[in-house]
């Protein structure tokens, strides 16, 4: 029988094979330790788009329970971007996305972006950092975005629970849901960060959701 040691190095491994089988991620650069199927990614890369792209890599690989994101951006090349044209570009980005409310504004300290304001649904707040963590000089990005209150809805619960039970990633009779006025609590266990993704992303769906706590564990 494998022990925990045994398989620590097998997801070490496996987390090594994607980010090198990722095309946007340069895995020369990064390091993978992994303890009790936590991984910890350390490293410089280039971009933050960089980053993100091997934080999703790890998250595919079967076997990883948490995630630790060390990895720093530091860009290579000698191009400087300043503060003024970070500004510039997060401001363009925000004001071209068609599905960006006016609400959202960022505020800017060096390479560091902070979004705030207020939406509507979750999908805008998602909208808004997808915008802008691609761009260049943006090397760190805080979402603080908040959604607007909204009225509650008694059969939230029943329809989250269709909605899993309709994802065909997921088993939904391993999945639970519980409901208090427009926060959704999900448990239970799943075999995949990628399957309590999916749960999460069922809940969002809902109109009368302001918050999701997933507190699924990943079983692998």
């Amino acid at each position: 029988m494998a022990t925990a040691t045994d398989r620590d190095l097998d997801v070490q491994t496996l987390v090594r094979a994607e980010l090198m089988w990722t095309p946007d991620v340069d895995a020369a650069g990064i390091g993978v330790e992994v303890k009790d199927g936590a991984v910890t990614l350390s490293g410089d890369v280039d971009t933050l788009a960089e980053k993100l792209a091997a934080e999703k890599a790890a998250f595919r690989v079967r076997g990883v329970r948490a995630l630790v994101n060390g990895l720093e951006v530091r860009p290579k090349t000698s191009w400087w971007v300043g503060e003024t044209d970070v500004a510039q570009e997060v401001d363009h980005a925000l004001r071209a996305a068609s599905n960006v409310p006016e609400t959202v504004k960022a505020t800017i300290a060096g390479h560091a972006v902070t979004l705030i304001g207020e939406v509507s649904r979750e999908f805008q707040r998602r909208a808004a950092e997808h915008a802008v963590r691609n761009l260049r000089g943006v090397f760190s990005l805080t979402n603080l975005i908040t959604l607007a209150e909204r009225p509650s809805a008694p059969d939230t619960e029943k329809r989250i629970r269709e909605a899993i039970a309709r994802n065909a990633q997921l088993d939904a009779d391993s999945i639970h849901v519980a409901v208090d006025g427009n926060v959704v609590r999900l448990t239970g266990t799943v075999k995949s960060w990628a399957e309590r993704h999916q749960a999460a992303e069922a809940a969002w769906a809902s109109p009368h959701v302001t918050e999701v706590r997933n507190d699924i564990y990943i079983v692998a």
